[in-house]
């Protein structure tokens, strides 16, 4: 039983999680010649605050963005 985790940041839509479960699933089915039944996919969403780059938060990066994009 193949189990895929995914570990994204929060904020995506449920019509993209669906579509991403559904492209995973096909791949792992066509790769490892598991069946299709047996598949598990698992979506792990962190919030922006919980996710860093570089000892600065993913929300602290967009938050900068954003006000240079303004300025």
């Amino acid at each position: 039983m193949p189990l895929v985790e995914v570990t994204m940041i929060e904020g995506r839509t449920p019509e993209q999680k669906s579509a991403l479960i559904t492209e995973v699933t096909d791949a792992v089915e066509r790769t490892v010649s598991a069946p299709r039944h047996t598949i598990r996919v698992a979506i792990r969403e962190l919030p922006a605050e919980n996710w860093a780059i570089g000892g600065r938060s993913i929300a602290e990066i967009r938050a900068e963005s954003q006000d240079t994009d303004r300025g």
